[in-house]
Parts: structure tokens; sequence; C-alpha cells
């Protein structure tokens, strides 16, 4: 039996968000049937340098691995959009200083993750549901995280869950930054594509969206 586990933070982690409807780790065990398992490790809340502490949970048996982390931390630097700086290049600098930060603790996340030696994915942070100007301004912050994620999946030939392309409409969304039950099906929905149809041969990646 294969057994999938999901690590990172409330994008699996969203029953509070949705009760009594599904979570995303109910949907995802919906779409994938018998003959497999899946495992939510992820906790509400968590940031990219709490993943390794939930891999201490990880059962014998799993078999691939999903990560979804780093919206929390783009959170963590948010209060940088409200300061002010003398010129755009200062700005940029310190939005720089924040993806730097950001680099090295996936690095050592990711680096956690595949000493465990099983099939992984990552995904990306997704843009949100705010209300503009606010949301084009989030988005663009977001892009420096995302390219952190896309880097470090293409560097180590991992697939990577692109939610950009996954959750695109209002309802989608819980809250501004939660997933809704409609969000997490669609979400259980390509990971289970992606685990079913898992890439043979040597580590190679691949972009998985709606």
């Amino acid at each position: 039996m294969s057994h999938v586990v999901l690590l990172g933070d409330s994008i699996f982690d969203n029953r509070a968000y949705v009760a009594p409807a599904p979570d995303v780790v109910r949907q995802l065990r919906d779409v994938l049937g018998s003959g497999w398992r899946a495992t939510l490790l992820a906790v509400d809340g968590d940031v990219t340098s709490d993943v390794p502490s939930q891999l201490r949970r990880l059962p014998a048996d799993a078999t691939h691995l999903v990560i979804s982390v780093g919206g929390n931390d783009a959170l963590g630097s948010a209060g940088l959009l409200n300061q002010r700086a003398a010129s755009v290049a200062e700005a940029v600098d310190r939005l720089a200083e924040a993806q730097g930060r950001f680099r090295s603790a996936y690095a050592r996340m990711l680096e956690a993750v595949l000493a465990r030696r099983l099939p992984t994915a990552v995904c990306t942070v997704y843009d949100a549901n705010y209300p503009e100007p606010e949301r084009r301004v989030v988005v663009a912050g977001l892009a420096l995280f995302n390219d952190v994620i896309t880097r470090a999946a293409f560097t180590h030939g991992l697939p990577l869950v692109d939610l950009r392309l996954i959750c695109t409409e209002p309802a989608d969304y819980a809250n501004p930054i939660e997933p809704s039950e409609q969000g997490g099906e669609k979400i259980a929905r390509v990971i289970g594509a992606l685990v079913r149809h898992w890439p043979e041969g040597p580590p190679q990646s691949s972009i998985w969206g709606n």
C-alpha cells in the first residue's frame, strides 16, 4: 500500500477553516481511493524551520512526501512592505535580505526531508485572496519566496505543485490565506494525479497545475 505524507502548514492543515466540510487530507484520501493511505503531519502556523520536527512523526511505511510551506515565512516578513525607503534600490535590497533568509531556511529543511530518501514533491505559495491593490503588492512580494522554492525543486529534480495555477478563484479560499473546501479539493486532485503517475527514472522536475 502506498502512503502519502503531507508536510508543511495550513495549506494542508486547513480543517479549522473548512469544518465540518472535508479538509485537504480527507479530500486526498477520497481522490486516491483504495490501495493508498494519506497522513497529515503539516501543522497550521508552522514555518519552514518547523518541517524537520514534523519528520520525527513520519510513519515507517511512508512512500511519498509532499511539502507545502513558506507562506508563514512570507507573513513574517510582511512588515517590510510598510517600511519607508530612500530609494527603490534600498527597498529591493531589504526584500533580498528576507529572500536570503528564506533561501537558507528552505535549503536546510529540504536537506532534512531528502535525507529520508523518499519520493518528494514541493509546492509553491499561492497568490492568496487579498483585495486589490493589496493583492498586487502581495503577489509581487511572494514571487521572491516562490523563486526560492522553484529553484530548489529544479536543482534537486523534484516535482513542483504550483498552487498559483490551482487556486485561481476567490471561492478557492476560506479567507485571504487558507484554502476553502473547493480549493482543497483542487489541491488534492493534483497531488493525487502526481503520486499516481510519479515520474520514473532519474530525478527530473515536472510542474503540476490545474
